[in-house]
């Protein structure tokens, strides 16, 4: 009981630099670059809550597709169609976006999935997908493998795509500090789980987050980012 209303806490403080999670700030950023890529038929693999049909470019159609096993029983999934991405029941050349976020961290089989969002797609039709790499294992038992940039890039060009856009999600300042206050709320969260006198320390924790957060902020606009550390990627790729 405590736990989940450290859960409930937590979430409402999730805008503030009391938030674990607050370097990862808002989804401006992808909304943005969605705005920019969709067009015309939008498979979003993934879709949950279909929040991405919200934020379409009038004129498009959406479809969105999302895992039984995940999708529904753990996110309240409303999709148009239930499918594993490996095996999407859709035609050839029958999509000009697809859309793929923070979903092929959680496939068994990535490169056939991704070979499938190839075949959808219509030649210059473009894909927009973003993926953790420094980021605690989630959604557990689902979740099965990170990439580097280069892995990222291998893969993209495994299915037929060709990368055109490729950048860090994050600076490498604010990876830091994200990942030691995951880690810091994460151990705490075990303490109160586990019951172990550790739990005096979790006050300590809730001083120590917006400390990190704030130093992780500061460093990231004095300092230049390092391009290998980063919580996650953002790409664009096309059908040529």
């Amino acid at each position: 009981m405590a736990r989940s209303r450290l859960r409930r806490l937590v979430d409402l403080l999730r805008r503030t630099p009391l938030h674990p999670q607050w370097l990862l700030g808002p989804q401006a950023a992808t909304v943005a670059r969605l705005k920019a890529v969709a067009t015309g038929r939008v498979i979003d693999i993934g879709c949950a809550d279909r929040w991405v049909e919200r934020q379409l470019p009038p004129g498009c159609e959406y479809i969105g597709i999302d895992y039984l096993a995940t999708g529904k029983l753990m996110y309240g999934a409303r999709p148009d169609l239930f499918a594993d991405a490996a095996t999407l029941l859709l035609q050839d050349a029958s999509a000009d976006t697809v859309v793929i976020l923070e979903v092929v961290e959680h496939l068994r089989h990535p490169r056939e999935a991704l070979g499938e969002i190839a075949r959808v797609l219509r030649p210059r039709g473009r894909m927009l997908l973003t993926m953790p790499f420094l980021y605690p294992i989630h959604d557990a038992p689902h979740d099965y493998q990170r990439y580097t940039v280069h892995g990222l890039t291998r893969e993209i060009e495994a299915a037929g795509l060709r990368m055109d856009r490729i950048e860090p999600s994050l600076g490498s300042s604010e990876t830091a500090g994200l990942v030691a206050n995951l880690a810091l709320g994460g151990m705490g969260m075990e303490a109160i789980r586990r019951r172990s006198p550790a739990v005096l320390l979790v006050p300590l924790i809730a001083l120590a987050v917006p400390a990190i957060n704030l130093l992780a902020w500061l460093a990231g606009r004095l300092l230049p980012a390092w391009p290998a550390v980063t919580a996650g990627y953002t790409l664009t790729a096309s059908k040529p």
